[in-house]
């Protein structure tokens, strides 16, 4: 999920574009398999990495608007290293301790639910090809569009929705809503047909919980707290708001004119399962070495090998040879290694988780502070990625230049009623050179190289408006054709007629 807070750097349109999903996954540049296996190459490569880490941290702070940041990195079936940065409340001067600060990881949230989700499919109680009326106790309009909602459509974020943000934020308790009234009264407009291309939904996860809820007869922070958390040994995170008396929850900044500006917790119960979770960088370090274990920790088990390994297996793709999206996970690395994972963004708070399975290696980071802070999440995690496990690029194309159609292009990812797209959330596309191309995002052009029949890499290492974004492929025709971002596989953008 993202919140959009202001248009002071690139307009509120474009903002919401970055992941929530969330939006910001790691920048993976990787596009050559590694000489040696996942595993053998990452080894060396620990050594040293948290006095790196805290280098570039450090930078960060000094340089990207970070208040507080929490960094966890696990291999080998243990915890490498756990450490906390900066201030957790800074007028206090209260330093950030791993091991009791809890932070907003925003939709990293999500994997709680597909993990719950995936706990209903293992114990035979959902379907993943049933329709999701099945399990709910409302009917979700079906417009032109007569094919059902599947399971596996939320799980993909293909159920056909338009992305809006109505509701889903509240100020305070006071405007909460039960999760099951709230999603019946707020049901987004059903744009496409399922299962047809992905477009990142909060309102499709959120959708998930609540059926997870219904199928279990639990509250859904209950069954959260009862089947994950406890028998992982979580004794630091929920997905209540507020946090319970007594927890030291990171404070909420934006950064203004040179300081730091409170701002007041963000309440994201109206929707929780997308997005609520409240957690320690010590326990997420537990449920990254729990899916690293295919299931279990210590004497806790949450899934079965078997269910956890497919979970992170791909179920669709919007683009033909760009990553696509598991159980869940979204894929950041297809292969040699494969990575998984998720990232997060509230308004002041962002996040990002991935797995390395083959390797047995996951990372967590979460930073709250200015928009800057969001930057250093995906530098930090883009370099650890790369310390680990380093690839060779691929050779340029000398093929014939890819059939591409110059104009404006916009996400699939939006509100659909009159008057809600915005130009800032349109990327333009142009030729330069005889196997190059042009993005104009936000007010930045970023430039490409030809390395695929229809496929483009950035050039240099730049973070654009959007983030990071590794390649770009074009696929579909004439006025259907679209392209998607590597580090994007949650959206696509279609050339505007």
């Amino acid at each position: 999920m993202s919140r959009h807070r202001n248009n002071r750097r690139v307009g509120a349109a474009l903002l919401a574009l970055m992941l929530s999903s969330g939006l910001s996954t790691v920048a993976v540049a990787r596009d050559a398999a590694p000489q040696a296996t996942a595993a053998e190459a990452q080894k060396p490569q620990l050594q040293g990495l948290e006095s790196f880490v805290d280098g570039v941290v450090a930078s960060g702070l000094a340089n990207r608007e970070i208040a507080g940041a929490v960094v966890v990195v696990v291999a080998d079936g243990k915890v490498l290293f756990n450490k906390g940065y900066g201030y957790s409340d800074v007028a206090k001067g209260v330093a950030v301790d791993p091991e009791r600060t809890l932070f907003r990881p925003g939709s990293v949230s999500k994997l709680f639910t597909w993990t719950a989700l995936m706990q209903q499919i293992e114990a035979g109680k959902v379907g993943l090809d049933d329709p999701v009326e099945k399990y709910i106790d409302f009917k979700v309009p079906t417009t032109a569009f007569n094919k059902p909602i599947r399971i596996r459509d939320l799980f993909t974020h293909t159920p056909g929705f338009e992305d809006t943000y109505v509701g889903m934020f509240s100020k305070s308790m006071s405007e909460f809503e039960p999760l099951g009234k709230f999603l019946a009264t707020h049901i987004p407009g059903r744009v496409r047909q399922p299962g047809v291309e992905a477009s990142y939904s909060n309102y499709g996860t959120a959708l998930a919980g609540y059926i997870v809820q219904r199928v279990s007869g639990e509250a859904f922070p209950d069954y959260i707290d009862k089947h994950i958390f406890a028998p992982l040994g979580m004794t630091h995170s929920t997905f209540r708001e507020p946090v319970p008396e007594g927890w030291e929850l990171a404070k909420s900044y934006d950064f203004t004119e040179g300081r730091f500006v409170e701002k007041p917790g963000e309440l994201i119960t109206n929707i929780a399962p997308a997005g609520s979770l409240s957690a320690t960088g010590a326990d997420m370090a537990r449920f990254m070495l729990a899916h690293l274990q295919d299931g279990t920790l210590d004497n806790g088990t949450i899934l079965k090998p078997e269910t956890a390994r497919r979970m992170r297996e791909r179920l669709f793709a919007n683009a033909p040879s760009l990553p696509g999206i598991a159980y869940g996970f979204l894929e950041y690395n297809a292969a040699n290694p494969r990575i998984v994972g998720h990232g997060g963004n509230t308004g002041y708070f962002h996040s990002d988780l991935m797995i390395v399975p083959e390797a047995g290696v996951g990372v967590f980071v979460s930073f709250t502070g200015g928009d800057g802070s969001s930057i250093a999440r995906s530098e930090l995690m883009h370099l650890v990625t790369e310390r680990l496990f380093p690839a060779k690029p691929l050779p340029l194309w000398t093929g014939a230049p890819a059939a591409m159609v110059e104009g404006f292009y916009r996400p699939n990812r939006r509100g659909y009623a009159p008057g809600t797209i915005s130009a800032a959330s349109l990327v333009r596309i142009r030729k330069d050179g005889e196997r190059g191309l042009s993005t104009e995002i936000g007010g930045k052009t970023v430039r490409w190289e030809q390395v695929g029949p229809r496929l483009f890499r950035q050039t240099g290492e730049d973070t654009t408006p959007l983030g990071p974004l590794g390649k770009l492929e074009f696929y579909g025709e004439g006025a259907d054709t679209r392209f998607s971002f590597e580090h994007q596989p949650y959206m696509l953008f279609r050339l505007v007629p």
